[in-house]
């Protein structure tokens, strides 16, 4: 680790989210690529990966485990139903469990452990669009340097 600053490095939304947007389950899960951002957008259904209110950024140091959000957006028009959204959402979140078995990318942030913070809630926006969320406690440490 360079300096002690090196922690803000370490976006755990930032390698969750192109882990997803690249990942083949959930690709199929989604009904194609390109359903993967960090904003609330069409093509329908869609996945946001954002920072999440909780997690544990102990004391600033080496190792930090801040909670990641996923939230998967069906169609204004109320479709698909929750149990499709509720299915993607875990495939999702499996999906974000592979990550610590992945080899890390140099430069990258290392991720080692990807755990649920909660429960999986069906929470529809006040105009009726279909939402769940799940929130993931992501333990991620900064990218190592060459020496």
């Amino acid at each position: 680790m360079d300096t002690a600053y090196s922690v803000a490095d370490a976006d755990p939304v930032a390698v969750v989210l192109s882990w997803l947007a690249n990942h083949p389950k959930v690709h199929e899960a989604l009904g194609g690529p390109g359903r993967v951002s960090g904003i609330r957008e069409a093509p329908w259904p869609h996945l946001r990966v954002t920072s999440g209110p909780g997690g544990d950024m102990r004391a600033l140091e080496w190792t930090t485990e801040p909670e990641v959000t996923l939230e998967v957006y069906g169609d204004p028009g109320g479709w698909p139903g929750p149990a499709a959204l509720r299915r993607i959402a875990l495939i999702a979140a499996l999906a974000a469990k592979e990550l610590p078995e992945a080899v890390a990318e140099p430069g990258q942030p290392v991720v080692s452990s990807v755990r649920p913070s909660g429960a999986l809630i069906d929470s529809p926006l006040a105009d009726g669009q279909p939402r769940h969320i799940f929130g993931l406690l992501v333990t991620v440490r900064p990218p190592l340097t060459p020496a």
